[in-house]
């Protein structure tokens, strides 16, 4: 992609405006109660020793409905989504043939992947992925990743560059990040851009890695729930994500939950807008599969209270650029 190539693209996806970032994956079954939000921040960066396992089979979404959540997205007015094929535990929403640990054992035995790409498409919303290169089973981590757990990555990559069709871009996560993953000198960011781009010339990868360059990044991302503000003289390309409750994976206490208002969140999704910064809104499937009702109610108000800004057809003075 050359430089010129890779700007249209991002000036794309800045006019995209506003996606739907949906967290559905081990966490939701392993830490839906309890202390742990997310996943086990202190093994990877305390040195803590693994407590929470996950046994692929407890994955049972027994109600598992795809076209939910493409509903969702629809009334809040999103042009896209991105789903967490794999989050810092490890566990696979596919059948991967690189490891065990995926959908292929779970309960359910379903391609969470493929029924979210179809659902989404079905309703015209483009579907990409998030991706964790920090993998908690696998130890691919800070403190060790060998040329094997590069390989490792790279074929998971290609299968799901190979097996769902067109994808728009993939958010990575968990890579020379402050909160855990390996190094980009043990796991090169040429190396990883280069195979997606020679699969998928048009496929963006987006780091959520905190940097303020392109370096690592086809735009820069602000983990706004994170607490990261988008810099006041930015102009763009960007990306940011928030919640609309206390945690990106479902809680128990969730569906009685006095969510964030309608208002909150269409401050926020303007004020990325006004800055060139293409906003990603949190949602979190419960253990069946389901986004609760308060969340679809919320999505419906955003929907009906967000008025989508014109088209960005200029590249502004300080767009940042790829050295």
């Amino acid at each position: 992609m050359t430089q010129q190539q890779l700007i249209d693209r991002q000036k794309w996806f800045v006019n995209l405006r506003l996606g739907m970032f949906i967290h559905f994956n081990s966490a939701t079954f392993q830490f839906n109660t309890g202390d742990i939000m997310d996943w086990e921040y202190g093994h990877e960066n305390g040195g803590e020793p693994r407590r929470f396992p996950f046994n692929p089979i407890d994955f049972n979404p027994e109600k598992l409905d795809c076209a939910q959540w493409a509903k969702a997205t629809k009334l809040m007015g999103a042009k896209f989504a991105a789903l967490t094929t794999k989050h810092h535990e490890g566990f696979c929403l596919w059948p991967t043939k690189t490891t065990e640990h995926c959908v292929r054992n779970s309960k359910a035995q379903k391609d969470v992947v493929k029924e979210y790409v179809n659902a989404f498409r079905a309703e015209g919303i483009l579907p990409g992925f998030y991706f964790s290169i920090l993998d908690l089973t696998h130890k691919i981590g800070r403190k060790k990743c060998t040329r094997e757990d590069v390989e490792y990555t790279k074929a998971q990559f290609t299968e799901l560059l190979t097996g769902y069709g067109e994808i728009p871009f993939i958010i990575i996560d968990g890579w020379q990040a402050y909160w855990g993953g390996p190094s980009y000198e043990n796991m090169s960011f040429e190396e990883i851009d280069g195979l997606v781009k020679s699969i998928q010339p048009n496929c963006m990868l987006m780091n959520l890695s905190c940097e303020s360059s392109l370096d690592h990044t086809d735009v820069v991302f602000y983990e706004n729930a994170a607490g990261q503000e988008i810099d006041d003289a930015f102009v763009g390309p960007g990306a940011s994500c928030n919640i609309l409750n206390k945690c990106w994976f479902w809680r128990a206490a969730d569906p009685q939950l006095e969510l964030k208002s309608a208002k909150w969140a269409t401050d926020k999704i303007e004020d990325a807008g006004a800055r060139n910064v293409t906003f990603l809104l949190n949602a979190s499937p419960n253990t069946s599969g389901l986004i609760d009702d308060n969340f679809m109610a919320r999505y419906e108000e955003i929907g009906k209270s967000y008025k989508r800004p014109a088209d960005l057809t200029e590249i502004p003075a300080g767009w940042l650029k790829r050295k």
